[in-house]
């Protein structure tokens, strides 16, 4: 894991970006509130104590992040594979494509992998099904491209946006946490801090749905190119 380039540019960074509001609450509210009952810890190993602790919130943002940006936003936009970009591509009603395009590339796909994808007719009668039998063909696709580098670096690209906007969906809860627990008590730099963080987690919430939109063309379009340079 620690030696692979997709879990340091997709996964690490969109979490420690995003765990900073998280960060923030542990360090600076927790540790408030709590002074009694960890103030022995914090005295004894200041340093340790405050860096396990920012490596948990990490870790555990390494996890939220995946699981919100497939669970929530993904699952929203896409209905898990059925309506990504790599499946849209394929249907015979996509304009995507030129159509000698899209018809090598499913005549690749029944060749390399004995996948048959629905026709025109099959696929206006059962639109689920044919988004289904071209959700598996890409799978497969994927994996025969396992390795190649370009095809990575979309991947990564993809991955740490997905990732970025789940996470922003947590930093954004502890953001409004902070700025009360500051206009509360008074403190006017956690307050600002608060809103800020607010501002800068809302963004890539706000666009979203086009984030998501544009990586995922890149990707596939990357995908598909490689899939036909395959011998």
């Amino acid at each position: 894991m620690f030696k692979n380039k997709y879990f340091y540019n997709a996964r690490l960074l969109p979490a420690v970006i995003t765990s900073i509001p998280m960060l923030i609450f542990c360090n600076k509210i927790l540790a408030v509130e709590y002074n009694e009952a960890l103030k022995n810890v914090f005295d004894v190993l200041p340093i340790i104590a405050h860096l396990g602790l920012s490596a948990a919130v990490i870790t555990i943002c390494i996890q939220l992040n995946r699981f919100i940006a497939k669970e929530v936003f993904q699952r929203l936009y896409f209905k898990d594979e059925l309506e990504m970009p790599t499946t849209n591509h394929l249907m015979i009603k996509s304009a995507e494509y030129p159509e000698p395009i899209k018809n090598k590339i499913r005549m690749k796909i029944k060749d390399k992998f004995s996948m048959m994808l629905l026709d025109e007719y099959d696929e206006r009668q059962n639109e689920i099904n044919a988004r289904k039998l071209i959700a598996t063909a890409v799978s497969q696709i994927r994996n025969a491209l396992r390795g190649n580098s370009m095809l990575l670096q979309h991947n990564i690209e993809y991955g740490f946006w997905r990732n970025l906007i789940g996470g922003s969906f947590w930093a954004i809860i502890f953001s409004i946490v902070i700025f009360f627990y500051g206009n509360n008590f008074n403190q006017v730099g956690l307050k600002t801090v608060g809103i800020i963080c607010l501002i800068i987690y809302f963004i890539p919430i706000l666009f979203s749905k086009m984030i998501i939109n544009r990586y995922g063309k890149y990707y596939a379009k990357i995908l598909f190119e490689q899939f036909l340079s395959l011998s």
